[in-house]
Order: structure tokens, then sequence, then C-alpha cells
């Protein structure tokens, strides 16, 4: 009897030398500063992370910082500029790590030439850009997701679990703080760069009451103050939603705070600790500490607790693989309804950028 050989086609576009890392999503990290190798230090040093992602590649502005990124992480491909990387067939996804005036165009530019995209948060600088982003990206059967990695945490699944149990009774208060002195930062003191204590730290205690009411709020009132380029230093916002149910919120770019969230019920209370946008401690409703460790890393992080940035990759290499377009974590409607709460708190402060004037496909 005889045998014939099959020998299957690789398919193109695809590395040569491991066919096991062929089948694997390919990140391409679009710009080389502090929270992109927050992003790629969780995910490379996570002993669960599994042959699924690998992050493969690396673009910056500065042709020396690519290098060194891709040094200091073992990253195998530098491409030497965001365009060639958005139209080379070596990645699969990108995230974006670069200030937030980029976000919109770059994304634009990675959806355009056919890669699924994860933002830093926030996902645009308004909620035009957003939706054009989600038209764009639904239009070309691509995933897109906003990097509140908040709700990909253990933390918060474990609230909502909590919040879900119906321990709580009705939920009819959300009380939640974020503080830091940041007002000195550039990104966050500069106009041109999409500034703001609002869309760096704000928008934490925005999606938190969002992530529990799961609804639109009826009502928006806030107030603050802004440094000399018209950006916000400070915001105390107050959300109220349907049933008499309110959210009241602290975002200040001047002060630190004991930043909390707590979640009040007609029969408890659960609170995520400080930093509750990243927390590994949760009180829940029976007054007990619930604990979330992180994994270890050998190279330093430059923020808090960001080795928990690994779930977000785990959930966005867990939905591709599933063939989703969105998180059901961070939805596309969570996205829009997040930047619409922004553009309205932005208007009520008198904080405008340029890009507010204009439109977008």
């Amino acid at each position: 009897m005889t045998f014939a050989l099959l020998v299957l086609p690789v398919p193109s576009g695809r590395l040569d030398k491991d066919y096991g890392l062929k089948m694997a999503i390919r990140w391409g990290i679009v710009g080389a500063g502090k929270i992109s190798n927050d992003f790629v230090n969780a995910f490379n040093s996570y002993p669960g992370k599994g042959k699924d992602n690998v992050m493969y590649a690396i673009a910056a502005r500065n042709p020396e910082n690519a290098k060194k990124f891709a040094k200091t992480h073992n990253i195998q491909r530098i491409f030497n500029s965001y365009l060639e990387m958005a139209k080379s067939q070596d990645i699969d996804i990108a995230y974006i790590g670069t200030l937030n005036p980029q976000h919109y165009e770059l994304a634009r530019l990675f959806l355009e030439n056919g890669k699924h995209v994860l933002v830093e948060k926030p996902l645009s600088l308004n909620s035009k850009q957003v939706k054009s982003l989600i038209s764009l990206a639904r239009s070309k059967k691509l995933f897109l997701m906003e990097a509140i990695w908040s709700r990909c945490l253990p933390s918060f699944i474990a609230l909502e679990k909590e919040i879900n149990s119906g321990k709580l009774g009705d939920v009819l208060f959300v009380e939640a703080n974020f503080g830091i002195p940041i007002t000195m930062v550039e990104r966050v003191r500069k106009r041109d760069l999409g500034g703001g204590a609002l869309l760096d730290i704000g928008l934490y205690v925005l999606q938190f009451a969002q992530f529990v009411f799961k609804e639109e709020p009826i009502k928006v009132v806030s107030s603050g103050e802004l440094n000399e380029e018209g950006m916000d230093l400070a915001a105390t916002i107050i959300l109220e939603y349907s049933g008499g149910r309110r959210a009241v919120l602290t975002a200040n770019g001047r002060l630190q705070l004991d930043n909390r969230a707590t979640v009040y019920g007609t029969k408890g209370r659960v609170t995520l600790k400080d930093p509750f946008h990243c927390s590994i401690e949760m009180i829940n409703s029976e007054g007990k500490t619930e604990r979330f460790p992180l994994h270890d890393s050998d190279l330093p992080y430059y923020f808090v607790n960001s080795a928990a940035l690994v779930y977000e990759a785990l959930e966005v290499g867990r939905c591709i693989k599933n063939g989703l377009l969105e998180s059901p974590r961070m939805s596309h409607n969570d996205s829009l309804s997040l930047a619409k709460l922004e553009d309205t708190i932005r208007q009520q402060l008198g904080v405008h950028y340029d890009v507010d004037d204009l439109e977008y496909p």
C-alpha cells in the first residue's frame, strides 16, 4: 500500500520560525511610553498568560525609544513608523498607548488597515470621535475596545457578583473619589495635549458609576476649577439616575485623596479600597476584606498595581479568539455613553478642545 504525504500550506503573512506563534494573536505596541511599558511588562511577567497572545512588535515616534523598548521587553519586531506597522501583515492587534490627542487618528489608521485595536483611555477626546471609531470598526468587522482596565480586574468582577447576588438589596447610592497631585504633569496641564483631570482620572469615577447603574444618568450637575489653559484641575460631579439613585463623584488633580469607591444598598454596602480603580482589596457585604494579589515582575512599573493590566490583555485575546467585535466588560455602548457624559461635564466646567468644533465620518 502506498501512502501520500499531505503537506498543508502555511498561512501567508505569518512568522516562519514557530508555527505555534503563528496561531497566537500578535500585538503591535503603538508608543513606547510609560503605560505601554507597564502593559507589556504586566503581560510578559504573568505566569498564566498562555500562548494565545504574544507582544510581538513596537513602533514609536522616536526610533531610539522603540529600540530601547524592544530590548527591555524582548520584542521581536521594530517598525520605523506607525504607518509601516499598520500596513504590515505581521500584527493582528494594535495597543495604542500614546497621548490623548493621537488616539483617534491612530485608532482610525489601524482599523482602516485591517487591525483590531485596543486604545488607552480615553478612547477619544469627545463622543463624535468615539462614535466615528465604533462605526468604522463595525463596518470593518474588527474588534475595538477602550482600555478601561478596571472592568477586567478580579476586584471589579467580585464587586459585580456582590451586587448581582442581591446581598446589598436595592442599590441606591455610589460614592467614588480619585485625587492625586498631577496638575503640573504636562499631559494633564496643557490644552493641546487633551489635558484636564477629567479625562485622566475623572474618567475612572464616571465609569464606576456607569458600571454599577448600567444606564445613562437623567441629570448631571458638576462644578470645578480650571487652570490658565482652561483645563480642569478638579471637579465634583453629581449624577442622578432613575428611581432616585445617585452618584457623588470627585476627581481632583491637586490633592491626594482617600481613593475609595463604595456602593450602598438598602441591605448593605461594598467598598473597593484605595486605589479603587485598580484595587486589590474589597470589603464585602459581610464586612470582610477580600484580597486579589498580583503577580511579581523583575522589571519595574511606573504606575500603581500595573500588574493587573494583564487581565485587560487576556480579555481582549479571549474576545478576538471567540470572534467578538467588542467586549461585554467594556462594550461600544459603554464607551459612547462615557464619552457623552464626559462631553456634558466638560461643557458645564467650560473645558473645550479644538476637535469639539469638527465633524467626523
